[in-house]
């Protein structure tokens, strides 16, 4: 587990990347982590989305030509079944909603709708500026588009319904990619730190961060690229495990949160 003296650089961090300045965090808690499995992930795949149903683990990739939906074995990292997107899209977040995955594209403005035993694609869905993250609970779907919003979705219709603004002591927190909904709360990977905010669905207000400094240090991911960033938070709620890995990551990881005292 990194120690506390991590915590005011990875602020700092997040305040650049999502332009937010004087965000006040003495209120907000910050939780570091314990590693309790490691797995393998394929160091090729550009993680979009990750997630558990039905206690099976699903992954989606971007890069145009590259993006793909996935199913998992979690112990090998092998990919069990597989679907490509078109090879003109981007791939980003995915979600399970009943008995199909929900899967976006970054700028074509389109989503899919697949069905989660074969992988057929069975039909489209449109929605306005960028697709980032996607994450689901039994009431609505949660699209992030790298901005400060989060935009709620009606299940049924995949039509918006309203939007949160998702702040940390009043301020603004943009950036936010990945998703997922874990025991009600919404975590949100923000792109380019190693931070995952927690966030209250109904208010958008932050109410705690989970800082992942050195959880993969830059040095062990087998790769020069930039693009290489911590993206993948998948919960399994059966079993109360919290999974993340990132972009091109060759491993994928099991994490206990742990509260860093006096935050």
């Amino acid at each position: 587990m990194p120690k506390p003296s991590v915590i005011a650089t990875a602020i700092t961090a997040l305040v650049l990347s999502a332009c937010a300045s004087n965000i006040a965090v003495a209120a907000i808690p910050v939780y570091g982590f314990v590693v309790k499995n490691t797995y393998p992930h394929d160091p090729r795949a550009f993680t979009q989305g990750l997630f558990f149903r039905d206690g099976q683990l699903f992954e989606t990739t971007g890069i145009t030509g590259r993006s793909s939906l996935r199913r998992l074995d979690l112990k090998t990292g092998k990919v069990l079944q597989q679907a490509d997107l078109p090879p003109n899209v981007f791939g980003e977040g995915s979600t399970a909603v009943g008995n199909n995955i929900l899967g976006l594209t970054w700028q074509s403005k389109i989503g899919y709708v697949f069905d989660a035993k074969t992988f057929t694609m069975k039909g489209k869905f449109p929605y306005e500026g960028e697709g980032w993250g996607l994450a689901s609970d039994a009431k609505s779907v949660y699209m992030s588009d790298g901005s400060a919003s989060i935009r709620v979705l009606d299940p049924a219709s995949l039509k918006e319904v309203r939007r949160v603004q998702v702040t940390a002591e009043g301020k603004p927190i943009d950036s936010l990619n990945e998703l997922e909904i874990v025991n009600g709360e919404l975590y949100a990977n923000v792109w380019g730190t190693d931070l995952i905010a927690r966030i209250d669905p109904g208010s958008g207000k932050v109410t705690g961060w989970i800082d992942l400094t050195n959880l993969l240090p830059r040095e062990q991911r087998g790769t020069s690229s930039a693009d290489a960033v911590l993206n993948g938070i998948a919960y399994d709620g059966k079993h109360r495990k919290l999974y993340v890995t990132g972009k091109f990551w060759p491993k994928l990881f099991e994490i206990e949160l742990v509260r860093f005292e006096g935050r």
